[in-house]
C-alpha cells in the first residue's frame, strides 16, 4: 500500500485555507504552530482515513530526512505522534513508534527557489539511510509540512525502493500544491511570508516557544556580518552556545559560506571560557 494525504490543497497564488503567516513561523522554529498544525492535521487525516489505522500493524511515523538537526516538519510530525498515541490509547493499541531516515550531507541552496528537476538532482547527490529490516510490516506514516514538486516523496520512494522496504506507506502533508501551473518558488513565498529578514528572526528566537531547526540554522550562519552582529545582540547568549553546537553536530563548520560566522560563534565561546 502507498497512499498520500494533505489537509489543505494549493490551487491559487492569492487564495489559501490556512494562514501563510502561520507557517512562516513555523518554518523558523515557532514550535506553538507546529502544535496547532499537527493536531488540524490529524483531525483531518482521521475524519477520512480512520479505517486505515484499524490494523494489527505497528506504526511508526517518519518526519522528512535530517541529519542531526531536526527539519520543521520533525515537529509537526512530533505533536501528530501524540495525538495518534492518545487515539491509538482509547482504542486499546499500542502507541505508534518514532523513526527517521538518517542523511548523510547538507546543502546551502535555498530549496524553495527550484524546480522539480533541479530539487531532485540536488537530494539526489545526498546519501540516506533506512532500517528496513525495523520498518518491515509495519504501517509506515511520513510526515511532511509542505508537497509542492513532490522531490521528497519521490527521494523517499527510491530509498524504500533500493532498501526493499516490505511494509505499508501513508504520506502526509499539512498543504500540497494541486496546480502545477503555479511556480513551485511559491513555496518561499509562504517561508518567507511574516520572516522576511534578521529583525523577524530575532522575534521569533525570543518567543517562549521557538526552537531551533534546519532552516533557521542555516539561515543564520549564512548571515552577513553586521546581521549576524545584530542577531546576536538581541537574543540571549544561551541561544548562540546551542547553535554552535547545533552547527558542528550537522558538520556546517566544513562548509566554507559559513565559517566566518561560526568563527565569531566560537571566539565568543572562547571568551567567555567555555
Amino acid at each position: 500500500m502507498n497512499k498520500r494525504y494533505s489537509l489543505h490543497h494549493i490551487h491559487s497564488a492569492d487564495e489559501f485555507t490556512f494562514s501563510p503567516a502561520e507557517y512562516s513561523y513555523f518554518k523558523y522554529g515557532d514550535k506553538s504552530y507546529a502544535e496547532k498544525f499537527a493536531k488540524e492535521l490529524f483531525d483531518g487525516f482521521i475524519s477520512e482515513n480512520e479505517e486505515l489505522l484499524n490494523t494489527d500493524k505497528e506504526i511508526v511515523v517518519l518526519p522528512s530526512p535530517y541529519m542531526a538537526i531536526p527539519t520543521a516538519s520533525n515537529f509537526l510530525c512530533f505533536y501528530f505522534k501524540k495525538h495518534l498515541d492518545f487515539y491509538l490509547f482509547q482504542k486499546g493499541k499500542k502507541s505508534s513508534i518514532l523513526s527517521k531516515i538518517n542523511r548523510n550531507h547538507t546543502y546551502i541552496t535555498d530549496y524553495g527557489n527550484l524546480n522539480f528537476e533541479d530539487r531532485k538532482n540536488l537530494i539526489a547527490n545526498d546519501t540516506y539511510y533506512i532500517d528496513k529490516d525495523f520498518l518491515r510490516g509495519k504501517l509506515c506514516i511520513f510526515i511532511d509540512d509542505i508537497k509542492i514538486t513532490g522531490s521528497h516523496e519521490y527521494t523517499v520512494n527510491r530509498i524504500l525502493n533500493e532498501y526493499d522496504v516490505e511494509a505499508d506507506f501513508m504520506f502526509m502533508y499539512y498543504a500540497e500544491l494541486m496546480n502545477f501551473d503555479l511556480d513551485p518558488k511559491i513555496e518561499n513565498f509562504f517561508n518567507y511570508y511574516a520572516v522576511k529578514n534578521v529583525k523577524h528572526v530575532a522575534e521569533v528566537m525570543n518567543k517562549e516557544s521557538f526552537q531551533f531547526n534546519t532552516r533557521i540554522v542555516k539561515y543564520i550562519l549564512g548571515l552577513e556580518s553586521s546581521n549576524f552582529d545584530y542577531l546576536t545582540s538581541k537574543v540571549k547568549r544561551e541561544q548562540m552556545d546551542l547553535l554552535l553546537e547545533l552547527a558542528i553536530s550537522n558538520n556546517y563548520h566544513l562548509i566554507k559560506e559559513y565559517e566566518n560566522n561560526i568563527n565569531t560563534l566560537t571566539q565568543t565561546e572562547l571568551y567567555y571560557g567555555y
